[in-house]
Parts: C-alpha cells; sequence; structure tokens
C-alpha cells in the first residue's frame, strides 16, 4: 500500500485505509473500489492523498517492469516521451517519473 496523490488516482483502484477529512469525518472506507464520483469527491473535501491498496508493487516493483512485454513498454514510452520534452530525461528523478508513467499506463491503459 502507498499513497498516491488524489490527481493520480483513477476508478478501479482500491482505497487501502479510510479516507477523511481534516475535521476528521469519514468520506470513504478502506476496500472502496474508486470510481468517478468517488473521485470528485475527494477532489472537492481538499484531499490531497489517499492509501491505494498495491500502490507501492506498481510503482517500485522491478518484477512489474519487467513483466512488460518489450515492444509494449516501446510503443509506450514513443507515446509518453514527448510528455517530457522539456524536462531533462538524463536527470534521475526524471527518468523516475517516466518509467512509473510508463508502468501506469501499461498497467491500467488510459483510465
Amino acid at each position: 500500500m502507498g499513497k498516491i496523490p488524489t490527481d493520480n488516482l483513477i476508478p478501479g483502484m482500491v482505497l487501502a485505509s479510510d479516507v477523511r477529512d481534516r475535521s476528521g469525518r469519514l468520506l470513504l472506507r478502506g476496500g472502496t473500489e474508486l470510481n468517478d464520483r468517488h473521485l470528485y469527491i475527494l477532489r472537492t473535501w481538499g484531499i490531497l492523498e489517499a492509501e491505494v491498496a498495491g500502490a507501492e508493487e506498481d510503482l517500485e516493483s522491478p518484477e512489474l517492469a519487467n513483466a512488460i512485454a518489450p515492444e509494449l513498454w516501446s510503443a509506450i514510452e514513443g507515446e509518453i516521451t514527448p510528455l517530457f520534452r522539456h524536462a531533462d530525461l538524463t536527470h534521475p528523478a526524471m527518468k523516475e517519473l517516466l518509467r512509473m508513467r510508463i508502468m501506469k499506463k501499461a498497467r491500467y491503459g488510459n483510465r
């Protein structure tokens, strides 16, 4: 489980823990599979991030990256790289962001 910024949440992700507003009021229970309405609620209440089941595995597991077919990786990389045209892709942080975005696209598609 890992914390994901609200802007990066997509329908189908599952909350790993309860989400509460600043005053402690329960907004969504852990175990909820997110849909568009849930994402709207989180943004409306100013929630900046949420714990999502499997988030660390999605972003950090080298096994998952190796499980992506090289042809698919190249196709996605060709599609995503232009979005990073103003970034220095030799910088380790930018390389990692690109890698994470490719993995997310491979796993979830355009959701």
